[in-house]
């Protein structure tokens, strides 16, 4: 057991190279711009990504707000599982993101894929959607990045082999983003009437 710890230690230690992290302001910024101008976050992935995707909407909305007034608009696409089987059967298991960023996503919204291989195809579709939408995206990957590593506007690529060291680094990007924008000065009520304003036009 010791080797094991120790063995999974150097390997996640050895994945956190500075340029990949340096990455993860350019997502920061992403969320504060869009927390500032009203815009909504959407999370998806597939399995424990979609368990860490969960986890992040929730840091976001409740965490990130605290000392705020409120969190970010986010929401995690795996969270309802009413509407992701209706999709899965209807339209095809591939569809179940995409299908509800057509519905939900405007110009100016945020895309976090969370992806292992980056090749789930309904992850890669995620991103196609969001990129002909006109939205941000952005996706954390592991292995060699696949198709998500070229499709994604932002991508954040950890070259690790290790599906669930890789899942632990969407955790690390996604709390390190959390705690600087628990540090910035934003106000949601003031959001939440430009955006009830610009709604009513």
């Amino acid at each position: 057991m010791q080797i094991k710890i120790q063995e999974y230690t150097n390997k996640l230690l050895h994945s956190l190279k500075p340029e990949t992290m340096s990455r993860i302001s350019l997502l920061g910024i992403a969320l504060l711009d869009a927390w500032r101008e009203g815009h909504s976050i959407y999370l998806c992935g597939n399995g424990g990504s979609a368990g860490n995707a969960i986890h992040l909407a929730n840091d976001f909305i409740y965490g990130v707000g605290v000392r705020n007034g409120g969190g970010l608009r986010v929401e995690a696409l795996s969270a309802n599982p009413a509407v992701i089987t209706c999709l899965a059967n209807d339209t095809g298991y591939d569809n179940i993101f995409s299908e509800q960023l057509k519905v939900k996503a405007k110009p100016g919204d945020v895309l976090i894929v969370l992806s292992g291989s980056g090749n789930s195809p309904n992850v890669v579709k995620a991103l196609e959607t969001g990129n002909r939408l006109g939205i941000k995206t952005f996706a954390i990957l592991g292995f060699s990045g696949g198709q998500c590593k070229t499709l994604a506007q932002y991508p954040i690529h950890f070259e690790i082999d290790d599906m669930q060291i890789a899942e632990d680094l969407q955790l690390i990007v996604g709390h390190i983003c959390m705690q600087w924008l628990c540090e910035q000065e934003v106000s949601f009520y003031q959001n939440n009437a430009v955006l009830r304003t610009d709604n009513g036009r």
